[in-house]
């Protein structure tokens, strides 16, 4: 599926008009000869109507992210209102001095001027990605436009993206409900639907003809994991039913995730669990939320944005034993014990994110529902420890009260092995115990996190305040308390 956007760049330079226009356009220049890829509009903006007319030049070249440069002071008006007329994520950045010989003709102010399109963007209520330090060579640039471009893609992603859901929640899975009106305000839009109207749709999928080669499919991705050979034909039958869910149900939008219910009549009503078909998914930038997690939904679908690769949903389940730390950890790893705990779903983590994949069947499901008999409506979870390396955990979610707010940590998968069942791997953070307390439990947030697989934290951060997240929370180091944190 092509569910994550792809990102083709504008580039446009900005000029005041009591500076040397041939400043700015050299400077932009060296810029595109840096950075192959990118589309270099030819016309330098001094006023509104050259505003116009590049904003038109990049629209028809397919440009839909942009990169404004101020190749000198710039004009603050005109260089903000592209920001306007583009309709899509624009970085503002601004050229260095180049040389202590060229500072009398050949000095460009754009460290002043963009102080002055800072303060224009927020009179106009304009959005604007603007680098931590935005000021630079052009291979300085080149690097910031690099690390824009996944924060563009996410960008694009969110606001042209809808969450299809299936509920009702499981009871007593408040916690992964939340007011549904910020979606509206980031643009993305919500179809809620019941549970029976999943159902019907996998009945009138029945011998779908594409149901075989689904099936080969799963067995060559499975491999030795493929234990209960059985079930494939029933998630077989349900992929194909989601696949056609997604694509009759976009809508207005490009691209669409889920958020669906998969206990406990799931189990009894489909005749299987639905984790592995879901973890198919996500390998395609098609995140499928557990529980009906619509914030769980959206903060997957960000990361797969800005990896471009799979993601999965954990629950913050399980302290790590003081005997397995002991064991396992201490002395080989810069962790406490504080520091670790186990991230753990069922089966919806990718195949290509565990070690020894196999399909299972859902214990605690099984306990409930045949605990005295062969597994057969349980089956259907992917299982292993998942790959060590790195992680970033984070979550955007809704308040109670009506807000937006959001976390990110980094951290790793330790080489350990977890001796339990589902998709689960030993998790270390720096600081968890600390952060668990002050800024996941104190500030209401649900048990479910979205981890991508690498250090993205900062480009999440970048995205979040991009979208207007109120509260952006981290995992903070020893020596910075948290405002609530006990001094004694």
């Amino acid at each position: 599926m092509n569910n994550i956007p792809k990102i083709k760049l504008g580039l446009i330079s900005v000029s005041r008009d009591c500076f040397p226009v041939e400043l700015s356009a050299s400077r932009r220049a060296a810029i595109a000869e840096k950075c192959k890829d990118i589309y270099e509009c030819k016309i330098t903006v001094e006023n509104e109507k050259d505003m116009l007319n590049a904003v038109a030049d990049v629209k028809a070249a397919g440009a839909n992210a942009l990169v404004v440069f101020l190749g000198n002071f710039g004009p603050e008006t005109s260089e903000t209102l592209i920001a306007k007329h583009f309709n899509g994520p624009v970085m503002f950045v601004a050229a260095a001095e180049e040389a202590a010989d060229k500072l009398i003709n050949g000095r460009g102010d754009a460290y002043c001027g963009m102080l002055n399109c800072s303060y224009n963007l927020g009179l106009r209520n304009l959005k604007g990605y603007i680098p931590e330090y935005p000021v630079g060579t052009a291979t300085d640039i080149a690097k910031m436009i690099a690390d824009f471009i996944p924060i563009a893609r996410a960008i694009i992603g969110v606001t042209n993206l809808k969450i299809i859901s299936f509920g009702p929640r499981p009871q007593d899975f408040l916690a992964c409900n939340a007011p549904i009106k910020q979606f509206f305000n980031l643009g993305v839009e919500v179809q809620e639907n019941s549970e029976l109207d999943l159902l019907v749709a996998y009945h009138a999928h029945k011998d779908d003809p594409r149901i075989p080669d689904v099936i080969k499919d799963m067995e060559r991705e499975l491999g030795e994991g493929n234990k209960m050979p059985g079930i494939l034909p029933r998630l077989a039958q349900y992929e194909v039913t989601l696949l056609d869910i997604l694509e009759e149900n976009k809508g207005c939008k490009k691209y669409a995730v889920m958020a669906n219910k998969c206990w406990p009549a799931f189990q009894t009503e489909f005749g299987f669990v639905p984790c592995y078909v879901n973890s198919r998914l996500a390998t395609r930038g098609v995140p499928i939320s557990c529980e009906v997690d619509l914030y769980g939904a959206l903060s997957e679908y960000i990361g797969s944005c800005i990896t471009e690769g799979p993601v999965t949903l954990l629950d913050i389940n399980n302290s790590v034993p003081e005997d397995m730390y002991e064991k396992d950890i201490k002395g080989k790893f810069d962790y406490t014990l504080k520091d670790t705990f186990m991230g753990f779903h069922c089966g919806n983590t990718p195949m290509c994110c565990l070690k020894n994949g196999e399909i299972k069947y859902q214990l605690i499901m099984r306990r409930l529902l045949e605990p005295d008999t062969e597994p057969d409506i349980t089956r259907g979870t992917l299982e292993g420890d998942i790959i060590p390396g790195d992680i970033t955990f984070y979550r955007l979610q809704g308040t109670a009260e009506g807000g937006l707010t959001a976390y990110i940590a980094q951290g790793e998968v330790l080489p350990v092995a977890t001796q339990s069942f589902g998709g689960i791997g030993v998790i270390a953070i720096k600081e968890m115990g600390r952060f668990y307390r002050h800024v996941l439990i104190e500030g209401r947030y649900p048990h479910h996190g979205a981890v991508a697989f690498g250090h993205i934290g900062s480009a999440v951060f970048e995205v979040f305040k991009y979208l207007g997240v109120e509260t952006i929370s981290y995992n903070q180091p020893a020596c910075l308390p948290y405002p609530s944190e006990n001094p004694f």
